[in-house]
């Protein structure tokens, strides 16, 4: 399988996300951690998914001329696109209840992105689901906020969650690639890759 594959390489996670480095460990995966601090700032003429496949190729230009012969990075990055507009990490309860209102009885779609680097090459790939939300009470929202703070996710939710078992009608697509990366696609390069 792809870890023996992957066995003359280190395979390095650009992610604080604890759920990306969960899907690492459960495609049983070898991988260390390594972070730098990126600003994630795009173009604003870029939309959907070409914000996200700017923002994986940023995280990893930042390793530029530090990778080894033997070494594959991965970048990653996650945007929440609604009614024309990507919506990322709240940065209050206010932002956070405002985003999930706008999105409450109608259909969104998240973008992930995934960049591959290796000293040689760059390569992104991306995916999109659609999410289909219930029509969601103000009770049922503030709730959410108070006691789940999902400060930390695109879109001001987390699908894996109370809410997301609460609120999602429907979904159309990778179900991990809402939680960040889609792993049957994220596997398959890699196996292209070894």
């Amino acid at each position: 399988m792809l870890k023996e594959k992957l066995q003359k390489y280190t395979l390095i996670l650009a992610s604080g996300s604890p759920r990306r480095q969960q899907f690492f460990k459960d495609l049983d995966l070898d991988f260390e951690i390594r972070l730098k601090e990126i600003e994630e700032i795009y173009p604003p003429e870029l939309k959907a998914v070409e914000i996200t496949d700017y923002l994986a190729e940023l995280k990893a230009a930042a390793f530029e001329g530090e990778l080894k012969d033997d070494e594959i990075l991965v970048t990653s990055d996650t945007i929440v696109w609604h009614q024309n507009k990507a919506l990322g990490k709240p940065k209050s309860a206010e932002e956070a209840f405002e985003m999930i209102k706008s999105m409450s009885n109608t259909t969104h779609e998240v973008f992930t992105s995934v960049c591959f680097k290796t000293n040689s090459s760059s390569t992104v790939i991306n995916d999109v689901t659609k999410v289909t939300f219930t029509d969601l009470s103000d009770e049922a929202i503030l709730y959410y906020i108070e006691n789940y703070k999902p400060y930390d996710k695109a879109g001001a939710y987390g699908i894996q969650e109370w809410f997301g078992f609460m609120a999602v009608a429907k979904v159309e697509g990778s179900y991990t690639n809402v939680m960040g990366l889609p792993t049957a696609k994220v596997y398959e390069y890699l196996s292209t890759l070894v």
